[in-house]
């Protein structure tokens, strides 16, 4: 296994915080990403570091930032909704 220091996805707790916002299942992420659902299920079990290949984090990654996603790692994984352009944030 292969772990990425730029990622800012950093823990299964995380990703599953992250695809819920988006209002996504595990299989929608998987075909998004390009990955194996299994492998969803698998990223999303592990509670602190997820153990995967940076191709993997990556792509996973960048299917949630398409879907509307922006994670948070400022000493403490976090992820939010992105701010829609033209719309002023309440």
């Amino acid at each position: 296994m292969i772990f990425s220091p730029l990622s800012l996805l950093v823990s299964g707790r995380q990703l599953r915080a992250a695809r819920a916002l988006a209002g996504i299942e595990q299989l929608e992420l998987a075909k998004s990403a390009r990955v194996n659902v299994a492998t969803i299920r698998r990223m999303e079990s592990f509670i602190d570091a997820i153990g995967c290949h940076v191709s993997t984090l990556t792509k996973v990654q960048q299917a949630l930032e398409k879907a509307g996603v922006e994670l948070l790692n400022d000493g403490q994984p976090g992820v939010r909704l992105k701010a829609k352009l033209g719309r002023p944030r309440r």
